[in-house]
C-alpha cells in the first residue's frame, strides 16, 4: 500500500509491535506510538515514526496525533486503536479508582482519539477506522471484570460509530482475538498489584488456589489455542486493504467458539461453561 499511512497505539511489543512491522513490510507509512518515551526512542532506532500516545493522558492524545498530521501535510488513512491493559481480580475487590482508570485506558482514550481522527477522514475523503477488543468483550471471565467491562463497551462504542459512518467515507471494523503471545500477563500483574488488596479480601483463598498461580506461574509455555500476534496482524491487513472489510474479525479457536456458544445456549448453561475457565 504504497503511500498510506496508519497510527497504531500499543507498539511496544505484542499485537501493535507485529503489526507495525508487518504493515511497514507491507509498504504502509506507520506511525508506531507508544505510552513511553522510553519504548518510542526504540522504535525510533528500529526506523519508525513514534509519537507518545498515552491514552490516560489526554495531551499525548492531541499532541501525538498533532505530530503525525504534521508529518503527513494533515492526513491519515488509517487508524489501529490496539493498547490496553488488564486488572486481575474479582469485581468485589476492584476500587472505584481502579476501575475509573482502566476505562480511561481501555476506552476513552480510544475515544478521544477516534474522534480526533475522524474530521481529518472526512475532510480527505476516505479512512479505515480499527479497534481491537477481545474475546472478553463477547463473553466475561471470573477475575477479568474490569478488562471485561471495558471491552464489552468498546464493542457497543465500535458498532454504534459503525451504523452511524454508513452515510460517511469511512470503514469501521473490530478484531477479536482470543489468547495471543504476548506481555499482556506480565503487565497485568503490574496493575494486580498496585490495585487489589487480596490478602484482605473475603476470597483470599480462591486467590491462592487459582488466580495467583496464573498470575505468578514461572512456565513460558503458551495458552492452550495461542497464537502469535502475527494472527491478529492477517486479519488487520484485511481490515486495511479489502475494499468491502468485515464489520468484525475473530481471531484464535476460542473467540469463534465463544461467539457460537453465546449465541446458542442459554444463560445459565453458557455462565457453567465459562465458570469452568
Amino acid at each position: 500500500m504504497p503511500g498510506k499511512s496508519i497510527l497504531i497505539t500499543g507498539c511496544s511489543s505484542g499485537i501493535g509491535l507485529d503489526a507495525a512491522r508487518g504493515l511497514r513490510a507491507r509498504g504502509w507509512r506507520v506511525f508506531a506510538a507508544c505510552r513511553q518515551e522510553a519504548d518510542c526512542d526504540r522504535l525510533r532506532d528500529e526506523g519508525f515514526e513514534s509519537p507518545r500516545i498515552d491514552y490516560e493522558d489526554a495531551a499525548s492524545v492531541r499532541d501525538g496525533l498533532a505530530e503525525v498530521l504534521a508529518a503527513t501535510g494533515g492526513t491519515l488513512d488509517a487508524l489501529y486503536n490496539n493498547g490496553a491493559y488488564a486488572i486481575p481480580g474479582a469485581v468485589e475487590d476492584l476500587p472505584r479508582d481502579a476501575l475509573a482508570t482502566i476505562l480511561q485506558a481501555n476506552l476513552i482514550g480510544w475515544h478521544d482519539l477516534t474522534i480526533q481522527v475522524i474530521p481529518v477522514m472526512r475532510a480527505q475523503g476516505h479512512g479505515r477506522i480499527v479497534n481491537c477488543s477481545s474475546v472478553l468483550g463477547m463473553v466475561p471471565m471470573k477475575w477479568r471484570g474490569a478488562y471485561n467491562a471495558t471491552k464489552f463497551a468498546l464493542e457497543g462504542l465500535t458498532d454504534t460509530l459503525r451504523l452511524e459512518m454508513r452515510d460517511a467515507p469511512i470503514e469501521v471494523c473490530l478484531i477479536d482475538p482470543g489468547p495471543i503471545t504476548s506481555d499482556f500477563r506480565k503487565n497485568a500483574v503490574k496493575q494486580f498489584e498496585r490495585w487489589i488488596d487480596w490478602e484482605n479480601s473475603a476470597r483470599a483463598d480462591q486467590y491462592r488456589a487459582s488466580l495467583l498461580k496464573r498470575l505468578y506461574s514461572a512456565s513460558d509455555a503458551p495458552d492452550r489455542f495461542e497464537l502469535g500476534p502475527e494472527a491478529v496482524t492477517t486479519k488487520l491487513v484485511h481490515a486495511l486493504e479489502s475494499p468491502r472489510p468485515k464489520p468484525r474479525y475473530y481471531v484464535t479457536t476460542p473467540t469463534y467458539m465463544m461467539n457460537i456458544a453465546r449465541r446458542v445456549l442459554p444463560t445459565r448453561m453458557l455462565d457453567w461453561v465459562l465458570a469452568k475457565g
